[in-house]
């Protein structure tokens, strides 16, 4: 401070000063001016005092009585506080480096936030009155505490909502529609010599995805592999019962498999108890064995390691090429879509179709997924879809092939299939008529859990464990999820729209002209 400066803050006139200088006044009039003084200092410093500020003044009142000198010192160090924080709060931050992966750039999120909370904790321990006063300290630090902790719950908030808008799993489902969701994490990613491979955690749970295209979901798996399942075995049964074959009760006895990878298709099989052996052939082994470890509750080792199950590596269609001799009562393709230069492309076309046809028992029946069967399909995609041309191709060497759907949530939409089997005209219409009674019956009578199959773990919670193991006691109706006698009928009820789409398209698959799905 220079000298002028210093001079007239000596010749500063306090209030107490003006007082001296007027005449002295009437008994008992000097105490109440001082007083309206102190009133009119008091008013002032409540009108313009912030919230903060004000409660301090209030307390400071009811403690110090008479003696304000003290508040303003302590509301001029919680102002000076209050501004420091208010400019560490708003102060910019260095830029983070772009990460090169989405779990590296979940991990910087929340380490930025991090720094924030221990810049505002550091900012806020530090400070107090600067008349030394032990009540302003303590009353100082019991705000800036509070402060503290409301910072630290709106960092909270504030990865909450980039959680919200975080990374996305997003896949396409038709020319203009895609699939969009949170992607929490990806477990597992890979690439064979087939084809590329992820497991990720994403809206539906755990996932299995190949050429970015899912298979299947934690949430929904159950719909698509019983649904793909029993409607062929339970009606294989039907037709040999009641055209008097495979013994008293019908029931098939042998299952090839074409694909499954997850192992969730031969799951379903072995929960039939007549069943007696099990061919599963895929071609890629890498799918398998990511199964096994991230996806058990889909069957994992206690289904690889089963004594019916027999597993090949290799082509499905050499398989059955090189295998004359082998029959089966069932066989079940359950492979990934016929998208162009896929490795199933060949396992829809009318060529293997009657390879397969070859390898089946009298009474014997076959299924395959079918890929999309939108309730109201969309004129402009007909040509993306390829549920009509395997209907029609199955019926080119069948004598039925029968299509139904079921939803699928995980795939963006209902999901098709197609059941192709031998006999008379009339025995097509039979599959969607059969008896609820009947379905249920045979559900009671050959249904039970795979013994060593963890199930899904219900509680919903991400990163959970799977549940408690089968021991293959649980039987009957409580063993599946989806299917049973009113389900069934409800497969087999293709919406009005979607029935006259199929009828309109006439197209055939074959090796020389194939179709491919979007």
């Amino acid at each position: 401070m220079n000298a002028a400066a210093s001079t007239r803050s000596s010749n500063a006139i306090s209030p107490d000063s003006i007082h001296a200088l007027r005449p002295p006044p009437p008994h008992g009039k000097r105490r109440r001016s001082l007083v309206r003084i102190r009133q009119r200092k008091e008013k002032k410093m409540l009108t313009r005092t912030p919230p903060l500020q004000l409660a301090l003044v209030l307390a400071g009142a009811l403690i110090y009585g008479p003696d304000v000198t003290a508040v303003p010192a302590l509301v001029a160090d919680v102002t000076a506080a209050t501004r420091t924080r208010s400019r560490s709060k708003y102060a910019k931050s260095p830029k983070q480096p772009v990460a090169r992966d989405n779990n590296t750039m979940l991990l910087n999120n929340i380490s930025q936030n991090h720094n924030v909370r221990t810049e505002v904790e550091t900012t806020s321990g530090g400070g107090g009155s600067r008349n030394g006063n032990e009540y302003g300290n303590e009353k100082e630090r019991d705000t800036m505490n509070s402060n503290a902790r409301g910072k630290r719950d709106d960092d909270v908030a504030i990865v909450a909502q980039r959680a919200k808008a975080g990374f996305r799993y997003v896949e396409d489902i038709a020319p203009g529609l895609k699939l969009d969701m949170d992607l929490y994490s990806i477990l597992h990613t890979s690439t064979s010599s087939v084809q590329s491979i992820q497991v990720i955690d994403s809206y539906f749970g755990r996932t299995l995805v190949t050429d970015g295209k899912t298979q299947s979901a934690e949430h929904d798996e159950f719909v698509y592999h019983e649904s793909l399942v029993h409607p062929a075995l339970f009606w294989s049964a039907h037709l040999s019962k009641s055209n008097g074959g495979r013994g008293d009760d019908g029931a098939p006895r042998s299952v090839f498999i074409g694909g499954g990878g997850e192992l969730a298709t031969a799951r379903e099989v072995l929960r039939h108890d007549t069943i007696e052996r099990v061919v599963m052939v895929d071609i890629d082994p890498m799918v398998i064995e990511v199964s096994r470890e991230y996806l058990p509750e889909w069957g994992g080792d206690a289904v690889l390691d089963h004594p019916k199950v027999e597993y090949v590596v290799g082509d499905v269609r050499e398989y059955l090429r090189t295998h004359p001799h082998e029959k089966f009562d069932v066989a079940i393709v359950d492979v990934s879509d016929p998208i162009e230069a896929g490795p199933a492309v060949a396992l829809y076309t009318q060529e293997f179709y009657q390879l397969v046809s070859q390898r089946l028992n009298p009474n014997g029946a076959f299924v395959t997924q079918a890929g999309s069967a939108s309730f109201v399909p969309l004129g402009h995609a007909a040509d993306e879809t390829c549920f009509g041309p395997i209907r029609n191709t199955l019926a080119t060497v069948f004598d039925h092939a029968i299509p139904y759907s079921a939803p699928v949530a995980s795939f963006g939409e209902d999901w098709g299939f197609v059941l192709a089997f031998n006999g008379p005209l009339g025995r097509g219409r039979e599959v969607a008529d059969l008896e609820i009674g009947v379905v249920d019956d045979m559900i009671e009578e050959r249904i039970g859990m795979v013994p060593g199959v963890p199930e899904h773990n219900g509680s919903g919670a991400r990163g959970s464990s799977p549940g408690r193991a089968m021991t293959g006691y649980e039987r009957g109706g409580d063993v599946l999820r989806h299917y049973d006698g009113v389900v069934h009928r409800r497969l087999f009820s293709l919406s009005k729209p979607l029935r006259k789409a199929m009828q309109g398209d006439e197209r055939v698959m074959t090796e020389a002209n194939p179709i491919f799905m979007y």
